[in-house]
């Protein structure tokens, strides 16, 4: 029993210290996104995410990504950039995703705008998928 617990404890240790590693570069990082299917209830890996930023009426491409196995992207925002107050947005590339999937979708690419702040807070921009239809909101 106790090198049960011994090893249950490793475990958890390790986990934590190797979850605790990862977290702070993206803490760091103002940007994160998630996509969530609808359809299934699961979450979206494999979506091509592109964020953009608004400069002198042109959008200009900062960053692109690609979902993880959870349907997220946990640092979007290029690591040699600083965040600054103005518009941007993330395109979901919505379209190849159904398609590598053999399914039809209404919606070949869903661009999200919003205005940043040059405050040092977090966007999250969830994204909840369905081929016919979306909702999005700001999280945290």
């Amino acid at each position: 029993m106790k090198t049960l617990f011994t090893s249950a404890s490793a475990i958890l240790i390790a986990t934590s210290l190797s979850a605790g590693a990862a977290q702070p570069a993206a803490a760091k990082n103002p940007l994160s996104v998630h996509v969530l299917n609808l359809q299934t209830g699961s979450p979206t890996a494999g979506i091509e995410v592109e964020l953009d930023q608004k400069q002198n009426n042109n959008w200009v491409k900062l960053a692109s990504g690609k979902t993880d196995s959870n349907g997220r992207i946990s640092a979007l925002f290029p690591e040699d950039k600083t965040a600054s107050a103005g518009s941007y947005r993330v395109v979901f590339k919505t379209g190849d995703y159904y398609k590598m999937n053999n399914q039809k979708t209404f919606f070949p690419e869903i661009p999200v705008e919003f205005n940043m702040e040059s405050n040092g807070e977090h966007y999250h921009i969830p994204l909840l998928l369905s081929p016919f239809g979306y909702s999005t909101y700001r999280g945290n």
